[in-house]
């Protein structure tokens, strides 16, 4: 029997690439690598005329493509698969849940530094002669060839040299003319880090040589003495493969010891310098290691949790704020690390969750891995690399982590499972990372931990519809108790004449003793920027975004006006540019308006920040979390970044600075936000035994949301909220898809979006469709959106054919000729 991979055989491969088409592609293999080629191993490959790609070996076979010759595979890049069967089921599934191809999907999951691809580089043409050639050229086709006979060029930097957005008719013309070239360079992203160090000669790695040695270095006391700190250091004799490795350059002479004199060394082929791949982690752990000590209440719930495992897969600990989830996280870990299986631990955003992780990795040192947004792509492929080959068995990460490589998943753990941020919203794929993990547990037949002090209401229906286990933490960790939560009237106060600005009365009387005792308060306000709009007093006139149907921002430390969904920016304006009044006022309180006003009311205190705009670089987070944690910041004020997983001893006051505007958002899902960003935020405060405050400023004192947070009632809470969705078909008793339909043109964008719901009503005639309806922004770099509202109620068998369908509909719209250019999303499950 002829084996597929006999060297002789013709063997075809079908690869997945990271590309919005939803097919495989069949490439041939070079019969070189018959032997080698592996599914779930990375290739590169051309695609199109001239491009060339990633892509993943999903299958290998014998039968050459029908309508066309397939181009060769140009290189294995692996000699192991980086992508297992169980990846490939999973990428699958995402697409097919969330109505996007697999390619797309495998474009999301694999770091940018495992993509090599292709850019298109310009160069002169060899035969070109400036002196030869018959052709005019333009000044700006001039600057381009007397740049790029210095080198080539490419398309971004011909459009900075020529200060031009499209370069496209310039080459055209230039190509016409012979005087250039256009060529592909593949790009290889990951470049491993490595490190200069130093070794002894193997020949000296013995004790007969180094006494000799240092019998010839008797007269050389400098040289001697780096030769003993190199053994000190790297004591080769103990254990003679260590020398492999060597010493920093700057390790090796840390103690003021002779650079001449070890460059002397080296001449003299003792020591030897040389490079070494080293990894970008810093592996050193502390010595803190701490013995993990559950109280009685937290020992329960983790047997309670072990106990639901044997029956049911996926268990939910609802623990109120500080009742100690992490410590029952940690012994879990331990446990699914005994018995040799690999650990996720998914949390909303890992650069605002530090306290968590350097705790985590006191706990697990080297074994643990961390995987975000923020880490650079030679990072990200390290960390895949590690999960590959053994080194990392405990992950923790943001929502992309669903998609590394793990082989023997045992246990998932989803801290804050009701977080908006495990939802993707653009690009595709648009997944749930909650939803998705607990379908990836499914695969590794795992057991999925969801933790949360107000869980989503889904999930909690889930439990009472026996899908979901329930296991209950009511008590705070160490004895503290529960804020005592104080509703500040608004109305009240301007009538009494109490308030202090827009701060109450009381907030401002409260942060006064709690400052005087030496205690630290937060003051939480979910809006960005100095104020959120700015307006002219006599016209009226409000400035908005060129780009998007939006007011624009206005960020007092950039003197400027900003839009926070385009990035569009212009400078604050001295006059009113419709009438040419100078008095221009800011409307509204961002946390930069806030920070500003707290600074006036406690001049003798540290006022400090914390939203998007002071944490961008990579260690500023940590920075304003380090500070507030030794005490050097007295007040803390920000956005819902303060509601993750921040855990502080001196914080007694929490200031909330306007609930209203979180009550009144037009959405079905505006009170449970509310509920669980209120009592996330207010559960900051008193966590050990002294009991802390809550003050919630509001002109709606008794609203029956404040009221459930009042009680710490989220029992209560979801009953009403169920009841309510009940009545009007929301989830959990039904399904949403939203549709969202964007186009340059208004009329062509509402036509469109017109066509399609009336086309789904009539092709689905037993689900409800609702719209289309301009969203509450209806218009997005320079794009009109229309939005539609699928209702497929619960129950609903159909579901995959329900999204084929309108799947299809979308696909009939797209060959219209008019609407060839309108874009339509489909994000199921919308929040």
């Amino acid at each position: 029997m002829v084996s597929l991979f006999e060297t002789t055989h013709t063997l075809f491969a079908e690869l997945l690439l990271p590309v919005p088409i939803p097919k495989l592609f069949t490439y041939r293999v070079p019969q070189d690598y018959n032997e080698y080629i592996k599914i779930g191993q990375r290739a590169i490959v051309p695609f199109g005329e001239r491009k060339v790609l990633t892509g993943v070996v999903t299958h290998l076979h014998a039968e050459p493509p029908k309508d066309y010759e397939a181009k060769y595979i140009l290189e294995l890049l692996d000699e192991e698969r980086v992508v297992s069967d169980i990846q490939f089921r999973f990428f699958q599934w995402i697409a097919d849940y969330y109505c996007c191809t697999p390619g797309e999907v495998l474009n999301a999951a694999l770091p940018a530094g495992l993509k090599l691809s292709s850019e298109s580089m310009v160069q002169l043409h060899p035969a070109f002669d400036w002196n030869d050639s018959n052709f005019e050229f333009t000044q700006k086709e001039e600057i381009l060839l007397k740049r790029l006979a210095q080198e080539p060029l490419t398309y971004t930097d011909i459009s900075k040299i020529l200060g031009v957005k499209q370069v496209h008719s310039i080459l055209k013309s230039l190509t016409k003319k012979e005087a250039i070239i256009v060529f592909e360079e593949i790009k290889d992203k990951y470049k491993p880090k490595t490190e200069r160090r130093i070794r002894l000669n193997e020949t000296y790695v013995n004790n007969k040589a180094l006494e000799t040695l240092f019998e010839l270095l008797g007269n050389k006391p400098k040289q001697e003495e780096i030769l003993l700190r190199y053994l000190q250091e790297v004591p080769v004799l103990q254990n003679r493969t260590i020398n492999k490795q060597g010493i920093s350059r700057s390790a090796l002479l840390q103690a003021d010891l002779s650079e001449s004199s070890l460059s002397t060394l080296i001449k003299n082929n003792i020591l030897e310098e040389f490079e070494i791949q080293v990894s970008r982690f810093d592996y050193t752990t502390t010595n803190e290691k701490q013995e993990i000590v559950l109280s009685k209440e937290q020992a329960e719930a983790e047997q309670s949790i072990l106990a639901a495992f044997e029956k049911q897969s996926t268990v939910l600990l609802h623990g109120i704020t500080g009742s100690g989830k992490t410590e029952i996280y940690i012994n879990l870990v331990q446990k699914a690390l005994a018995d040799g299986s690999q650990v996720l631990l998914l949390l909303p955003e890992i650069a605002l969750t530090t306290q968590i992780v350097q705790r985590l990795k006191k706990v697990f040192g080297d074994v643990m891995g961390i995987y975000h947004s923020r880490f650079t792509d030679n990072e990200r492929v390290e960390v895949w690399k590690n999960i590959l080959n053994g080194s990392f068995k405990f992950v923790v990460g943001v929502r992309s982590s669903i998609f590394l490589p793990f082989e023997n998943l045992g246990l998932v753990i989803i801290d804050e499972e009701h977080d908006s941020s495990y939802k993707q919203h653009e690009p595709a794929p648009r997944y749930h990372a909650r939803d998705s993990a607990i379908y990836l547990a499914q695969l590794h037949h795992a057991k999925v931990l969801l933790g949360s002090a107000t869980p989503g209401i889904e999930t909690y229906f889930q439990t009472e519809q026996n899908k979901y286990a329930l296991v209950k933490l009511d008590k705070r960790y160490a004895e503290a108790q529960l804020p005592t939560i104080i509703i500040s009237n608004l109305q009240e106060e301007q009538q009494r004449k109490t308030n202090k600005g827009e701060f109450s009365g009381l907030l401002i009387k409260k942060m006064e003793e709690a400052l005087a005792a030496q205690e630290q308060v937060i003051i939480f306000q979910n809006r960005r920027g100095y104020s959120p709009s700015i307006s002219c007093e006599d016209c009226h006139w409000i400035p908005k975004c060129v780009n998007c149907a939006v007011s624009l921002t206005y960020h007092q430390y950039r003197h400027a006006l900003i839009c926070h969904y385009c990035g569009y920016k212009e400078s604050m304006p001295d006059q009113c540019p419709t009438c040419t009044s100078k008095r221009i006022k800011t409307i509204g309180y961002g946390t930069e308006k806030l920070e500003e006003e707290l600074n006036l009311h406690f001049p003798d205190s540290n006022v400090q920040r914390m939203d998007l705009d002071t944490t961008r670089s990579k260690s500023s987070y940590e920075n304003i979390i380090e500070q507030f944690e030794k005490g050097e910041t007295n007040i803390l004020v920000g956005t819902q970044m303060l509601t993750k997983g921040l855990d502080f001893d001196n914080v007694s006051l929490v200031g909330i600075f306007n609930a209203d505007r979180m009550l009144h958002f037009p959405d079905f899902r505006s009170y449970e936000r509310a509920f669980q960003l209120i009592t996330q935020v207010s559960g900051r405060a008193g966590r050990r035994k002294k009991t802390g405050e809550v003050i919630i400023q509001t002109s709606q004192a008794d609203h029956p949301v404040l009221n459930f947070i009042l009680n710490h009632d989220y029992l209560g809470f979801y009953r009403a909220e169920l009841h309510e969705r009940h009545q009007h078909a929301y989830p959990p008793y039904s399904r949403l898809i939203e549709l969202t339909v964007k186009h340059i043109d208004k009329k062509i964008c509402r036509q469109a979006s017109s066509e399609l719901a009336e086309n789904i009503r009539a092709a689905l005639t037993d689900i409800q469709v609702l719209g289309p309806g301009e969203p509450m922004i209806s218009k997005i770099r320079n794009q009109y959106l229309m939005s539609i509202l699928v209702k497929v109620a619960r129950g609903n068998q159909q579901l995959a054919l329900i999204k084929k369908s309108i799947q299809g509909e979308i696909d009939r719209l797209n060959k219209v000729k008019e609407f060839r250019a309108v874009r339509f999303i489909i994000d199921v499950d919308p929040i």
